[in-house]
């Protein structure tokens, strides 16, 4: 029987991705990834991740948690959906976003950490 527990903190990340006007901290435990979105007020994923990708619109299959304020996920087939903190969402490939308001905005993210503003993959 494996009775280990192993802690982990955002603030001390397996890995941190930073781009313009955010960044994007990875843990991994348990086999899982986890990411914390920290996005500053102006953030918008073509500008800030997508340009430097070379991509219009984000590829990664998203399930997460808003933790603070609120942001628009802007899916490709012209629909926008606005979340706020306490939301759980579920977001296909295919979509832009952005911050609304003039506060940090911060996330979970469950699914899609392992993938998301890494260069390598996305």
């Amino acid at each position: 029987m494996n009775l280990d527990v192993v802690l982990k903190r955002f603030e001390s990340p397996d890995e941190s991705r930073t781009f313009e006007k955010g960044h994007f901290e990875v843990v991994s435990v348990g086999g899982m990834t986890i990411g914390r979105a920290s996005y500053e007020p102006g953030w918008k994923w073509s500008t800030h991740v997508g340009r430097e990708l070379g991509k219009k619109s984000c590829d990664v299959e998203h399930v997460g948690i808003v933790v603070s304020v609120r942001s628009v996920a802007a899916m490709d087939d012209g629909r926008q959906i606005e979340m706020k903190a306490g939301d759980v969402f579920y977001i296909a490939p295919g979509h832009d976003s952005w911050v609304v308001g003039d506060e940090p905005y911060v996330s979970l993210h469950l699914m899609g950490a392992e993938k998301y503003a890494n260069k390598g993959s996305e």
